[in-house]
């Protein structure tokens, strides 16, 4: 949530540094929490946000830019990834390391399998083995209607 701007509580994503990159990544921490969802449509996300940007500001740890990523690992959940500064007391804590391929997609979720086929293109044109996907969603819905675009990041490790 954006201290400064009530009406906004996802800051404006630039896609720049995200699209066509390469990132490398090691022991980026991060708070590994569970959401349950319907065939890939989450049930709670909003709930398990808030209850861990609440543990994150609590601690302090919370990253001038936050970036939450969601491993899509089954039809009934999956896992999410939020990122912090330093572990924090009770929550359960992962790292995410390796060599990522990005790519920034703009359009309604219904594009997902179209942006998903894409990326998996992508990796195979830079000559890369995919070896799993992680999901950036920029903003949250209410956000991504205030400013007209819903960017989504697709991540490959590689």
């Amino acid at each position: 949530m954006s201290e400064n701007n009530t009406d906004e509580c996802c800051p404006r994503f630039e896609p720049e540094p995200w699209d066509d990159k390469t990132l490398i990544w090691e022991n980026r921490r991060f708070i590994k929490a569970r959401v349950t969802s319907i065939f890939h449509i989450p049930l709670n996300f909003g709930a398990v946000m808030k209850r861990n940007v609440s543990a994150i500001e609590a601690a302090s740890a919370k990253p001038d830019t936050m970036v939450v990523l969601s491993d899509e690992n089954s039809l009934w959940g999956a896992d999410v990834y939020i990122e912090v500064t330093k572990d924090i007391l009770g929550a359960n804590m992962a790292t995410i390391s390796g060599t990522f391929l990005s790519k920034v997609f703009e359009g309604p979720y219904r594009d997902m399998r179209k942006w998903i086929e894409e990326m998996k293109s992508f990796v195979h044109s830079k000559g890369k083995h995919l070896q799993k996907l992680y999901f950036f969603y920029t903003t949250c819905p209410k956000c991504a209607k205030k400013y007209g675009k819903n960017y989504v990041t697709i991540l490959a490790k590689i």
